[in-house]
């Protein structure tokens, strides 16, 4: 299958036209804008019990939706979440709107949609159209730190065909607190896998036994690292967490102080992240770690 298809058919809905705007799409938009005057108050919530050991959350939001004119839709989003044994947080806020250049129905309809994002890592609202990547689950207080200023655009184009609705959202993201240059879908979920393998294999290296007197690692510690980061296990895989991405391009960079071992640091080198539209070459994501492990030189 190729790229554009993996990239159209999770975004491609098509379900019952309905007379109103509440339509049952989860993250697809269609064409239907709130009438003009209307406020909409709306709660939702994504409930979370992960495996392994990690603790459930409940995340709430609340989306308050006002029809400004028949061409333009506003929303607002308040959220935050309860992890079980941790604590309560705010996560942040997210204002949208939609606008539709043309009152009439058509085969077609476009609507454009903005969104600006000001969350933390601590977010658990499952809300992205463009993919999903592995939660963290450090303590709430540490991911509430982690700001992200985000901004989203959508081209929704979308048809009603007799009793069904047909509609396409194609995404564009724009990550506004790092220079990493436009996303699109694919690329989007391809880079936040990267960010969660990354953080996993410095995590891994700094409670792994450190069998080197210096800061090179040994050939066997080395690897480890490196399949972690690639495979999400110290062993070596078949199927990468990434298109095209080796072992050959994970850094492992361990920082000594008095002569023994106090962090681990995790990086990419040169890695070609594919966004459909342009290809980057990738030094990052890095992720740095205390070392907790057991130090045993030769």
């Amino acid at each position: 299958m190729s790229l554009v298809w993996r990239l159209l058919l999770p975004l491609l809905l098509v379900v019952p036209a309905f007379a109103q705007e509440d339509a049952p799409y989860f993250v697809t938009y269609d064409h239907h804008l709130e009438e003009p005057g209307n406020l909409e108050l709306e709660m939702n919530s994504t409930i979370g019990v992960p495996r392994s050991g990690q603790r459930a959350y409940f995340a709430p939001f609340a989306e308050i939706q006002y029809g400004v004119t028949r061409w333009w839709t506003s929303e607002l989003y308040v959220e935050g979440q309860s992890t079980a044994g941790d604590s309560t947080v705010f996560t942040g806020w997210r204002l949208e709107s939609r606008f539709r250049p043309f009152a009439a129905e058509h085969a077609i309809n476009p609507v454009f949609y903005v969104e600006y994002e000001n969350i933390n890592e601590a977010s658990r609202i499952q809300k992205e159209i463009v993919g999903k990547a592995p939660l963290a689950f450090q303590p709430n207080s540490e991911l509430s730190q982690a700001h992200a200023h985000e901004l989203e655009a959508k081209l929704i184009l979308s048809s009603d065909v007799r009793h069904w609705n047909i509609a396409e959202n194609l995404v564009v993201e724009r990550n506004l607190s790092e220079n990493e240059g436009f996303e699109f879908g694919y690329a989007f979920y391809i880079y936040n896998n990267l960010v969660a393998a990354v953080d996993n294999g410095a995590r891994y290296a700094a409670y792994r036994t450190y069998d080197s007197a210096s800061t090179t690692p040994t050939s066997a510690f080395n690897a480890a690292v490196q399949n972690m980061v690639v495979y999400g296990q110290p062993t070596t895989g078949t199927k990468p967490i990434a298109p095209g991405l080796g072992t050959g391009n994970v850094v492992l960079s361990p920082t000594f102080t008095n002569s023994v071992p106090t962090g681990m640091q995790v990086s990419l080198s040169g890695y070609q992240l594919n966004a459909i539209f342009k290809t980057f070459t990738l030094n990052k994501p890095v992720a740095t770690y205390p070392f907790l492990g057991v130090y045993a030189p030769p």
